[in-house]
C-alpha cells in the first residue's frame, strides 16, 4: 500500500504504539517508526521487534539523528532519509509540546526535523492527545489553525471549536488530516475530550485519500 512513517510523540497514549503499528501493518503498509526521548517513557522499542536490540532500520530515535562519530560531509542525515523514504507520515500520538513546535516550525529533534523538511505535496495524519483543558485551551485551537494554513486549508475562522476547525481542516486542505481526539476518562482521571483516536481509526484515516 504505502510507506508510512509512524512518528511518535510524548503523550501518554504512545502506549498504543505497538497496537497502531500493527494495525497499519495489517492494512498492507511497510511501517517505520521516528519516536521522541519523550515517548520512550510509555512505550519500549523492544516490543515493536520482539527482540532484544532494537532494530534501526525500523525504530529511529533522537540519538541516532547524529551518533557519536563527528558529521562528515557525503554522511546520511537520518531525518532526509526517513523524509525521502515514507509516502504518509502519521503522528499519533500528536501532544501539546510537539502541535505547538510544528505550529512555529521548530525542529529540535529527530521527529520534527522530519516535519520540517517534509514534502509539503504529500500527506500527513495527525492524531492528537492530551489533557482535556490543554486541549480545549485557545492556543490548541490557535496552532490548529496555523497548520490548516501550512497545509492549504486557507482561512479558518477564529470562533470555531476545536471539532469546527478539524471538519473544515478535513475538507478543506489536500495533505493534512486530523483524527480528532474521543472523550474518556484520561490518564491523569479527567474525564472528558483528549484520548487519542481508536488505532483503527487512525489507520483507517491513513488509507483515506
Amino acid at each position: 500500500m504505502a510507506k508510512v512513517l509512524l512518528a511518535v510523540t510524548g503523550s501518554v497514549a504512545a502506549i498504543k504504539t505497538p497496537d497502531l503499528y500493527e494495525a497499519l501493518r495489517k492494512r498492507g503498509h511497510d511501517v517505520r517508526i521516528v519516536a521522541t526521548t519523550a515517548s520512550l517513557y510509555f512505550f519500549d522499542p523492544l516490543s515493536i521487534t520482539k527482540s532484544t536490540e532494537r532494530d534501526r532500520s525500523i525504530i529511529s530515535i533522537d540519538e541516532d539523528e547524529w551518533p557519536d562519530e563527528k558529521y562528515q560531509r557525503g554522511d546520511r542525515v537520518l531525518h532526509i532519509d526517513l523524509r525521502d523514504w515514507a509516502d504518509v507520515l502519521v503522528i499519533a500520538p500528536l501532544d501539546a509540546n510537539t502541535l505547538a513546535k510544528l505550529a512555529i516550525g521548530m525542529s529540535d529533534n529527530c521527529l520534527t526535523c522530519v516535519c520540517r523538511a517534509w514534502d509539503m505535496s504529500r500527506r500527513i495524519v495527525v492524531a492528537p492527545a492530551m489533557n482535556t483543558m490543554m486541549w480545549q485551551h485557545p492556543m490548541t485551537r490557535r496552532h490548529l489553525r496555523q497548520l490548516a494554513c501550512d497545509h492549504g486549508a486557507a482561512h479558518i475562522p477564529s470562533h470555531l471549536d476545536e471539532a469546527g476547525i478539524i471538519n473544515m481542516i478535513n475538507e478543506r486542505s489536500p495533505t493534512l488530516r486530523i483524527v480528532p481526539p474521543v472523550v474518556k476518562e484520561l490518564a491523569c482521571g479527567t474525564v472528558g475530550v483528549g484520548a487519542m483516536a481508536d488505532v483503527e481509526r487512525i489507520a483507517e484515516m491513513t488509507n483515506d485519500e
